[in-house]
Formats: structure tokens, sequence, C-alpha cells
């Protein structure tokens, strides 16, 4: 059974960091691409960022473009989003996500297959 568990969430001032990571089990993922999205109260659930499955290629969101990083150890079969310059309109649900489809590096929400169970960051100001 495939599970995917973020964890690293929690409750920060504006202009801070937080790290999150996401471990996958049940299969190993290293020939997919790994993503993360977000959804805040009432909004839709958006895209932030996705790494290759080799790690060489990503793509970044451009409202956290230049604050968020993400990167993967596949040895850990882990995900990464290292979010810095923290916002109050970061504030949301954090999920991680793994494509239908290996090798495919997409930002399409409905392209995805697996999903975490979230978890949350709240940004005071």
């Amino acid at each position: 059974q495939v599970q995917l568990v973020e964890s690293g969430g929690g409750l920060v001032q504006a202009g801070g960091s937080l790290r999150l990571s996401c471990a996958a089990s049940g299969r190993t993922f290293s020939s997919y691409a790994m993503g993360w999205f977000r959804q805040a109260p009432g909004k839709e659930r958006e895209f932030v960022a996705v790494i290759s499955w080799s790690g060489g290629s990503t793509i970044i969101a451009g409202s956290v473009k230049g604050r968020f990083t993400i990167s993967r150890d596949n040895a850990k079969n882990t995900v990464y989003l290292q979010m810095n310059s923290l916002k109050p309109e970061d504030t949301a649900v954090y999920y991680c996500a793994v494509p239908n489809r290996p090798r495919e590096v997409t930002t399409r929400r409905y392209e995805y297959h697996y999903w975490g169970q979230g978890t949350q960051v709240t940004v005071s100001s």
C-alpha cells in the first residue's frame, strides 16, 4: 500500500522558514517526479513545486519563486520543500503528490495520482 506522509508544518512568523518533508512508502518513486501543492481555506488546491525523478529539473510556482526550493533524496524515498521568507499568504495545507506516469514532470493537479494527507503551515503577520 502506497503512502505519502508529510511532516514539518507548523506555526511561524512572517519572514521565517520551514522545511517540509514527504516520505513515501509502499513502493519506490525514484522513476517518478514528485510535487508539492497547497490549499488555503476557500481556495482551489494549487501547484507549488515539482522535481524530476533525477532531481535535475525543477519547476517552481511564480508566487513562491526565489523563496521556496524543492529537493529529493531517492535513497530515502523522500522529497523536501524548503520555505524561506514566509508570508501570511503562504498559509495553507501543503500536500505532496506523485504523478500518474513515470518521468512525467507536470504542474497539473489532475495528472497526480498519489497524495499525502497534508500538513498545515500557518504564517502569522
